[in-house]
């Protein structure tokens, strides 16, 4: 708790100690990744037999640990040039609101330091940073997201998970209450526990056993620096959607990874793709069966990629609203990335009746299945069509986001 205490005191100045590590994009970034720290026996709080046999197998011995990685600054990818006025609106929302590497340090300051005493209670488990905060598609106020994984095996989250997360949340009330607040257990379908880092002021989620969100985690990162044009059209969508009350799962509407999904998906989809599938091309990098020692490892053995569109960032967006406005057919298409083309809708029950069909790269379930009323799904659409024909007419950002308030919000 020493180290908490010093956190505390010189939140300012945050340096990152020589275990800490960072991430790898296509460029050669450093890649972040989540490292077992041995602890002493005496360290470790004692747990009910049920997770020694059952919830907490030692993964050590069939999982080896991570390679500790100097820490470096990422480079700055160069930004598309922008010859028109939209073109510059995106840019100039890009670069006043995209994550600041200050803002990943903290993050991962945070994790490190969390991970050090979640081992108290399991030993052998890791805790990863996961989602926007380290997928490239992060602003300034993006929540941070940590799966905290107990081990390799699927857990029951009605049972297991909600276990774990209680002793987990009961430990953040007691021991760490001096720097967590408000930490809530949600009982939800995947449960996690909610609270805020008062030193980062950042927001956090934490969940077990998600390993499909570790493995996107890595692949939108690859995405995200395989073309310079991507992240803007990302931030911009993403801001808008926002502004239009259509990027909240929690209430009926899209989230923010089925969003990035669509951009995807649009981008390859068009006559002159501007992304390929990279999971078809690199298989082996990017298969559900990679360890999750090596999936850090994936975005190193990506080249970036070169497309012959030319198309600039105002177009990008214009054709991004057009597409889901007027030609993307809901009732029979399913959004796949990893096919990078739009095929027809599974039978499974997961599909059926389903207003809008994402289908996550990994596991190949519904990622919009919080789209489940026709009047939200309606909503979506008409903000699609509405959006884009404001747009066509005028080619100014602010008649359809207002900048000056976004990039308030950061």
């Amino acid at each position: 708790m020493a180290l908490l205490r010093d956190r505390l005191s010189n939140e300012k100045n945050l340096p990152l100690d020589g275990k800490r590590q960072r991430f790898h994009s296509p460029h050669q970034e450093p890649t972040i990744v989540n490292h077992i720290v041995p602890l002493s026996d005496e360290r470790r709080y004692s747990v009910s037999p049920l997770f020694h046999t059952h919830y907490v197998p030692d993964i050590v011995r069939c999982v080896p640990p991570f390679r500790e990685i100097s820490i470096l600054e990422p480079r700055e990818i160069t930004l598309p040039e922008a010859k028109d006025k939209l073109s510059q609106q995106i840019l100039e929302l890009f670069e006043a609101c995209q994550q600041q590497v200050s803002d990943l340090k903290k993050k991962e300051l945070c994790r490190t330091e969390l991970q050090r005493e979640i081992q108290l209670l399991f030993p052998q488990s890791r805790l990863f940073l996961v989602g926007s905060s380290l997928n490239g598609f992060g602003t300034r106020s993006s929540d941070g997201d940590l799966c905290l994984v107990v081990k390799e095996e699927p857990v029951n989250q009605k049972t297991e998970a909600r276990h774990i997360l209680t002793l987990v949340h009961k430990h953040f009330c007691t021991r760490l209450s001096s720097y967590i607040q408000r930490p809530q257990l949600i009982r939800a379908k995947v449960p996690i526990v909610k609270f805020r880092d008062k030193v980062s002021c950042v927001e956090f989620d934490l969940n077990v056993n998600n390993i499909v969100g570790i493995r996107n985690t890595f692949l939108l990162r690859t995405y995200a620096y395989l073309e310079n044009g991507v992240r803007p059209l990302v931030l911009v969508i993403k801001k808008w959607a926002s502004h239009h009350d259509i990027n909240d799962a929690s209430r009926g509407t899209l989230s923010s990874y089925s969003l990035v999904l669509m951009v995807l998906h649009y981008l390859q989809t068009l006559p002159e793709p501007f992304l390929p599938s990279i999971q078809k091309i690199y298989p082996e990098s990017f298969s559900p069966s990679v360890q999750l020692h090596l999936v850090h490892q994936a975005p190193c053995n990506v080249p970036p990629y070169l497309s012959k569109n030319e198309s600039n960032l105002g177009d990008l967006l214009l054709g991004f609203l057009k597409y889901y406005a007027t030609e993307f057919d809901w009732n029979s298409q399913m959004i796949s990335v990893r096919e990078a083309k739009a095929i027809p809708r599974p039978d499974g029950i997961e599909w059926r009746n389903k207003y809008i069909c994402v289908e996550e790269p990994f596991d190949g379930t519904n990622t919009a299945r919080a789209v489940h009323e026709k009047q939200k799904f309606d909503m979506i659409k008409d903000q699609f069509l509405k959006s884009w024909h404001r747009l066509k007419n005028r080619k100014d950002l602010n008649s359809i986001l207002p900048l000056r308030a976004a990039i308030l919000k950061r």
